[in-house]
This record gives C-alpha cells, sequence and structure tokens, in this order.
C-alpha cells in the first residue's frame, strides 16, 4: 500500500487538468466529474480525466473553489506536511524581513498553504483558516506553529466574511495561550499597537509595511494621507514632512491611529480627522487647497470581477480628485488592493485621471505588496497589491 492509497479519489475534467499544469493550485466545483464519498474539509486524491494523478488536495463541499491543491504528490497529509511547510515559510521570512517585529509568516497560497494565513506580532500569533480543509486540520497547525515560534498566544481571527461560502462559523478565539487586549510591536523604528482580537484585519495592515518607507523618502512639505486606517503611512511621513492631515470615515480606526501617534512621542505634526473622502477631497479642490504630498490607500473598490467597471470609475475620480491638489513637483503615492485589477488596468486609470486634471506625471517607483506577502507567478490572486509613486512633472 503506497503513501496516498487510503485517500477518497476526487475525478476532474480536462479544464482543471490543464489549470493545475499551468501552475494554479485551484479547481473549481464546475469542473469536478465525481466527488466519491469526499467529506467536507477532507483531504482526497485528485485525478485527471483520464485516471493520471494529479496531486493531493483540500476538498470543500460548498465553495466554487471545489478543491485547493496541497501537493503535486499524492501523499497523505499529516501534521509533518504542516510542520516542513510551515518551516520553510519561516526560512523565507528570514530572507525578506527586516526591521520589523510584525509581518505575515504565512500568506496562503504564496507558501503552498493555500486558504491559510499567519500573521506574527512580537510574541503573538494571529491565524486564519479560511476554508474547511484548513479547519479541519487546525489543531494540527497550532501544534506545528508552537513547536516552530514558541508563541505566547495563538489567536483565531476566523471572522472574515470568505468563511459564509465554506459554511464555517464567524468566530474569534485564543486557541493557545494568553493575547493580551492590545499588543505593541515595532515597524520600521516605529511603534504601533494592535489590537489582535478586534483590530481591522488581524491587527495592522501589514502589506502596506514596504511602501510606508518607500512613501517616506519622497514625501515633502505638506501632506494629506486619504483612508489612513490607523495611521501607517501618517506616521511614516510626519519625519519628512512639515505636517500631515491623516483622514479616515472610521471613528474607531482613528482613535488607534491617535494612540499610535502618542506612542511614538517625538511625533507632533500630524492632525487625525474623520470625513468621507470623496466629499473632503472635493471640496479642498473647490477651496484650491494644496499638498506636496498625497496618499491614496483606499480599500478594494472591486470585490468580484463584476464589480471592476464600477471600481474603475471610483479609481479614476478619486485620483482625478487628488491630483488637482498638487502642483509641480508633488508626490502621489495611489494604491489598489483589488486583485481583480490589473496593474496596467490601475496604471492606464491613472493615466486617465491625470489627463483630465491637466497633470503631466514621472514613475517614480512601481510597487507591490511586502515580501512577506510572497507572490507566485503562476497564481495571479496572490498579487493584489499595487502602489504607484508618482511625481507631477
Amino acid at each position: 500500500m503506497t503513501a496516498g492509497d487510503s485517500l477518497i479519489e476526487i475525478r476532474v475534467n480536462r479544464k482543471a487538468a490543464d489549470r493545475v499544469a499551468s501552475g494554479h493550485p485551484w479547481i473549481f466545483s464546475s469542473d469536478l466529474v465525481d466527488r466519491g464519498d469526499a467529506a467536507p474539509g477532507a483531504t482526497v486524491k485528485v485525478t485527471g480525466p483520464h485516471g493520471r494523478a494529479i496531486g493531493t488536495a483540500h476538498y470543500s463541499s460548498s465553495s466554487q473553489i471545489a478543491l485547493r491543491l496541497l501537493s503535486r504528490d499524492v501523499q497523505e497529509i499529516e501534521r509533518g506536511f504542516f510542520a516542513q511547510r510551515l518551516e520553510e515559510a519561516k526560512q523565507h521570512r528570514s530572507l525578506v524581513v527586516r526591521d520589523t517585529e510584525a509581518y505575515r509568516l504565512v500568506h496562503g497560497e504564496g507558501d503552498r498553504l493555500p486558504a491559510m494565513v499567519v500573521d506574527r506580532y512580537g510574541d503573538y500569533l494571529v491565524l486564519q483558516t479560511l476554508d474547511q480543509g484548513m479547519e479541519a486540520a487546525k489543531e494540527w497547525i497550532v501544534f506545528c506553529l508552537v513547536e516552530l515560534i514558541a508563541p505566547k498566544g495563538i489567536v483565531a481571527r476566523n471572522d472574515v466574511a470568505v468563511r459564509t461560502h465554506e459554511q464555517l462559523p464567524l468566530e474569534t478565539a485564543t486557541v493557545f495561550g494568553e493575547v493580551p487586549a492590545i499588543v505593541s510591536v515595532r515597524m520600521n523604528g516605529l511603534e504601533f499597537r494592535a489590537d489582535l482580537l478586534r483590530g481591522q484585519k488581524t491587527g495592522i495592515f501589514l502589506d502596506q509595511r514596504e511602501n510606508y518607507t518607500a512613501a517616506a523618502r519622497y514625501a515633502q512639505g505638506r501632506a494629506l494621507d486619504c483612508f489612513t486606517s490607523t495611521g501607517g503611512f501618517a506616521l511614516h511621513l510626519a519625519a519628512k514632512c512639515e505636517s500631515v492631515e491623516a483622514v479616515d470615515s472610521s471613528a474607531a480606526a482613528l482613535a488607534t491611529a491617535e494612540e499610535n501617534r502618542k506612542a511614538n512621542n517625538q511625533i507632533s505634526n500630524i492632525e487625525f480627522h474623520e470625513a468621507d473622502i470623496f466629499e473632503l477631497l472635493t471640496g479642498y479642490a473647490a477651496s484650491a487647497r494644496q499638498f506636496s504630498t498625497v496618499i491614496l490607500d483606499p480599500p478594494a473598490f472591486a470585490k468580484s470581477r463584476r464589480h471592476l467597471e464600477g471600481a474603475a470609475r471610483g479609481y479614476k475620480e478619486i485620483n482625478l480628485r487628488a491630483l488637482r491638489l498638487l502642483g509641480p513637483g508633488g508626490i502621489l503615492v495611489t494604491c489598489s488592493c483589488s486583485h481583480h485589477l490589473s496593474e496596467a488596468a490601475f496604471l492606464e486609470i491613472v493615466a486617465q485621471a491625470a489627463l483630465d486634471a491637466g497633470r503631466e506625471l514621472r514613475v517614480l517607483e512601481r510597487r507591490t505588496q511586502a515580501q512577506d506577502h510572497p507572490i507566485l507567478l503562476t497564481v495571479p490572486e496572490t498579487h493584489y497589491l499595487k502602489c504607484l509613486v508618482l511625481q507631477v512633472v
């Protein structure tokens, strides 16, 4: 009896087999030919239309993504498998993570652990198991994380909407040790307060960590930070700018941002306030307000492909309004975290906004998410964050 012989077999069609052969780990429900007797969250052997083994996957009984490939080999997925993949993820971070106590340890498909996220905040970890298979393996995963990292506590932040597609409950729980209400971490020489149990995402927007320092390299004069959330860009810009006006529509996020400012005693030139960003930019343009630096870091406008057209209008409008506040030499840092919107499409949208605003833009940098959020070349969904650093000529 060979490894994997005990696994239930699921057969898929040629379209799915070709997709896997092209390097993508997802197989959709519509491409399943025979589900066998697979239970929700089961580890299964995947075979193509002629019975040839494709690999080993987690099976979801309810999601459109029915299979997420874990290995191109047919093998039992046990504790040792997770221990090895987590060790590989840790080794990658030892190469790319610098000057921070907070970073992403596991980035789902980017670390060949689909539907799993692990973020590290100093001595504490935040785990997300986002499909039926990873949820079923949660005890193994927690055990391996404790062995590998020796954290003081692990929080399972499984309160994200994507779990509804998996018919999984939305919940937050401490699954190992103890976790304080607020965890303080150093990032890029600054101190941040992270609420691991209730904060946005897993506590801090870690994917912009490297873009914060890039923006600070070019920041100057009076700065406007739109969608500041907990103040990431604003805190980094403060040392380079005369003043920073940081705006968000969430009072809770702004309260955390103010706590972050206070935690860094040397920062006294940031003003946080609550407003609708689109209305604010329109009003500032009408009153001829001018800034030397503008940051745009909105939430994802395109949650799915069917929202792309509306998202494109939103991105163009917000960039158009921001550009009207910048004169020659002004810096615009503009971002999109909509993975359905390609970098090429985003560049075209910003270019059209510049033409309509009567501004000519020089590209200083084209950036993406921090390197602890690895991108797989054959899995475009792992590349979601686009960040452009632009200068008005």
